[in-house]
């Protein structure tokens, strides 16, 4: 038996056993590690500045090294698992994580910090490509893959939401270094877990590995990132600081680009790309985000500033969201096998614009109704698009090519989450900032220091005081609301665009017959450890002859003596039934 037959077998016996679904856990508690990482460091903020006092640059690193080094590394690790193994690479993105949690715990130092986050950002573009890409080869079945990937999106958005609520905890009974010690217990428990369960599995290894196109592609989205997340802080476009990178990171992925079609073996096949299912779901995961993230953020500021509710109110508003989204991703599966990824996705869209419109009926007055029902619209029509999106980009792709497209669905997801906030906070600030320069009895400096934001805006009231205070808190919130429904209108054509661009998908979800993932065509390798492989009969199988066949349809002049009966010119002497082609 050949090693790949080999390989295809034990794969078939792997994903025949229950051991797929542990598996799945082991992978969502990773997936929930990187996505706790990510906000939960948000409420911390003023403990880290009164403890270690960073300045206003260092407090920017703080928070964005991890998001942006993480963004940066999730191609060049997700092709490299491809290469070498996937599971090698998740396990160490574990000690990668473990290490970084350790010395950022007890930072004594802003560089230090600075420094740990960047190699949490390692670990994290370590384990989320492998994640899926482990999956993809876990699951060959498309049924099976969907109800996976719609529990694997639920707890994307259970990390993503609990980690402000469970930061704020740990701050407020502990310090502010417990927030990264709550990693190591998660890790110790799925190290040797992951290292006892998890299949090892690997795409192509034909051909060197493009080093210096993996540090291209790192460098070229890292540029962007940078240059996109200045853009969100409110930094000028035409500024050196904002056009270097964004142009320097738009070139560099340029020449990525050509560099793989010329090369034979590339680190991602760019004929991907041209599979509009492909390309299109690609292109609604970065849409879905820019609509989710940046409308978030909004949000906040308005539940807080506009509203006047606490950070614990604020985070009980936004469960209903959170709540919706789990539920769309539990229910995913069942929903694409019944509509199909076109409807979903452009389904998905359409619900979120609906939300974002009702959200336009919103004022200066709290409508907690009104409020709630968005957010249950808007967490299960976005979570229905990302859910979709994902699922069919995924079963596009090449299983070779499982880490490479992962990675390209992780990079679109932070790219649209960086693009959100540019984006739509960029709307806010020409909406809002205009009605401030000539609020009556301010000063026009004070008003230009009002218009910055609306936090900047309370802060200049209160300076001022009596009638010129009330009077600029009152334009500050009126502006601040117009501001909010001219984004609002603006995301919710950017949400129905997206609609339209799902049409592309395929109406229906193609799904192949069981085995047939590995019974047709090359298989990719996937080594599953022995104690996960039951065991199972072989089973017999007819193999018609077409001799004894052609024998029989023969007329009786022609037949021949038995043991001289030739099989026809160019004809096979057995046909094996084999698995639908994918």
């Amino acid at each position: 038996m050949t090693g790949t037959t080999t390989a295809a077998a034990r794969s078939r016996a792997a994903v025949g056993g229950a051991n797929r679904w542990v598996v799945l856990v082991v992978l969502c508690v990773s997936l929930l590690l990187v996505a706790l990482d990510a906000t939960v460091l948000h409420v911390a903020v003023p403990s880290v500045t009164e403890d270690l006092h960073p300045s206003g640059v260092q407090l920017l690193w703080i928070v964005d090294a991890y998001p942006l080094v993480c963004a940066a590394l999730l191609i060049l690790f997700g092709t490299l698992g491809d290469r070498i193994g996937r599971r090698r690479v998740l396990l160490l993105g574990y000690g990668f994580f473990a290490a970084a949690s350790a010395v950022a715990a007890f930072s004594d130092s802003p560089m230090v910090l600075i420094g740990a986050r960047a190699l949490l950002g390692v670990g994290g573009a370590m384990i989320m490509p492998a994640t899926l890409s482990i999956l993809r080869a876990v699951f060959p079945d498309r049924r099976e893959r969907a109800v996976a990937i719609g529990v694997w999106t639920a707890v994307a958005a259970v990390g993503a939401a609990v980690g402000p609520v469970l930061g704020g905890f740990l701050v407020e009974h502990f310090w502010w270094g417990s927030v990264f010690l709550i990693n190591l217990p998660l890790l110790a428990v799925i190290l040797p877990l992951g290292r006892l369960v998890l299949p090892e599995s690997k795409g192509s290894s034909d051909g060197p590995w493009d080093v210096l196109g993996a540090l291209m592609a790192a460098a070229g989205v890292l540029g962007l990132v940078f240059g996109v997340k200045r853009l969100g802080a409110g930094e000028h476009p035409l500024g050196l600081a904002t056009l270097v990178p964004l142009c320097a990171g738009a070139a560099l992925l340029v020449l990525f680009v050509r560099r793989q079609r010329r090369r034979a073996n590339p680190l991602i096949d760019m004929r991907m790309f041209a599979r509009p299912t492909f390309s299109v779901s690609i292109g609604c995961i970065v849409l879905a985000m820019l609509a989710l993230v940046g409308l978030e953020l909004i949000a906040v500021q308005y539940l807080q500033l506009v509203l006047g509710l606490s950070p614990l109110e604020t985070g009980l508003r936004l469960l209903p969201l959170t709540f919706a989204a789990m539920a769309a991703g539990a229910t995913g599966s069942l929903t694409l096998r019944r509509v199909g990824p076109r409807r979903m996705v452009s389904g998905g869209f359409v619900l979120t614009a609906a939300a974002v419109l009702l959200l336009v009926m919103m004022g200066q007055h709290d409508r907690p109704g009104l409020l709630t029902a968005a957010f249950v619209l808007l967490g299960f029509g976005v979570q229905s698009t990302l859910f979709g999106a994902y699922e069919s980009m995924l079963s596009e792709a090449p299983a070779e090519q499982a880490g490479g497209a992962a990675a390209i669905g992780e990079t679109s997801y932070q790219l649209g989450a960086g693009m959100g906030i540019a984006l739509l906070g960029s709307v806010m600030n020409a909406s809002y900032a205009p009605a401030m320069s000539s609020v009556k009895g301010v000063r026009k400096a004070d008003g230009t220091a009002a218009s910055q934001s609306l936090g900047e805006a309370y802060q200049v009231a209160n300076r001022l005081g009596g009638p010129a205070g009330d009077s600029l808190r009152s334009a500050a919130r009126h502006a601040y609301v117009h501001g909010l429904h001219v984004t609002l209108l603006v995301s919710a054509g950017l949400l129905l665009l997206g609609a339209l661009a799902a049409l592309r998908l395929p109406r229906i979800m193609e799904c192949a017959a069981p085995g047939a993932d590995t019974a047709a065509g090359t298989p990719e390798a996937v080594a599953v450890p022995a104690a996960a492989i039951p065991e199972q009969r072989p089973r017999e199988r007819h193999v018609p002859d077409l001799r004894k066949a052609a024998a029989s349809r023969a007329p009786a002049d022609r037949a021949e003596p038995p043991g001289k009966q030739q099989p026809a010119p160019g004809r096979r002497t057995a046909l094996v039934p084999r698995g639908p082609s994918r």
